[in-house]
């Protein structure tokens, strides 16, 4: 296992978890099949995302275009979050882990959004790791809809045009207090970013790998996290102003 230097822990992680189903067709399963297995590389990835230090977790659980995917499927996974969320609750208040969620909650079915809201107010005065679920979420959604509340506010005298800041559009995102990502890890082999976290991911560093997720272990996570610790992050500066500035 690597080696991991506990002063370059990225403070922020975004991950999106990707193979499920390929993993699954790979050995002739039912897709429903790689997601539960999916379900069990979260659990382990959550515990470890803490016991190293990682403040923040963000996972993309579910966006806005998986509701194109067949109704049978979507049902499953619906059921599969619900499980997820019931029986892993009492584990993040053993862990010290809070519950939050981004996406267009509306096009969640009612009971899940009871049992999320359960898990957020049971979990609300932990004080260790954030674990953000991304559930119906796209960037360009929530983009769009950052903008049109800002117009709003803008319309009602609450801001002046003039007063729209990087800082200040980034507060109406559904991310709003929470740092940008510092390293995202996409899994399966698939380069992009598919509509996930694209204003917070001006700057991230990006990871990709072969691994499908249900396959992603705690050795593959440490060897993701070195390569992250291996990397030099300028923001844009030459190596020698960043190396005046620390």
């Amino acid at each position: 296992m690597e080696q991991l230097d506990p002063a370059k822990i990225p403070n922020h992680l975004a991950i999106i978890m990707d193979g499920n189903g390929r993993w699954a067709q790979q050995r002739m399963l039912k897709r429903i099949v790689g997601h539960q297995r999916g379900a069990e590389t979260v659990k382990m990835i959550v515990e470890q995302a803490s016991l190293v230090g990682i403040k923040y977790l963000t996972l993309f659980a579910f966006s806005s275009e998986n509701w194109l995917r067949p109704a049978m499927e979507v049902r499953a996974l619906m059921t599969l979050l619900k499980k997820y969320i019931r029986q892993e609750t009492a584990r993040m208040m053993r862990k010290n882990i809070r519950y939050n969620v981004i996406g267009n909650r509306s096009d969640l079915p009612d009971d899940i959004n009871q049992t999320l809201d359960e898990a957020i107010r049971k979990t609300a005065g932990n004080s260790g790791m954030m674990l953000t679920m991304a559930l119906s979420y796209g960037s360009r959604q929530e983009l769009s809809l950052a903008a049109a509340r800002l117009a709003r506010d803008v319309m009602a005298g609450k801001l002046l045009p003039d007063d729209i800041s990087i800082d200040v559009f980034g507060s109406y995102l559904d991310t709003g207090g929470l740092p940008d990502p510092d390293f995202l890890i996409r899994t399966s082999g698939e380069m992009r970013i598919s509509n996930f976290l694209l204003w917070q991911l001006a700057y991230t560093e990006l990871y990709f790998t072969d691994t499908n997720w249900p396959d992603f272990t705690i050795d593959e996570f440490h060897k993701a996290l070195a390569d992250f610790q291996a990397r030099e992050r300028r923001f844009g500066m030459t190596s020698a102003q960043l190396n005046r500035r620390n």
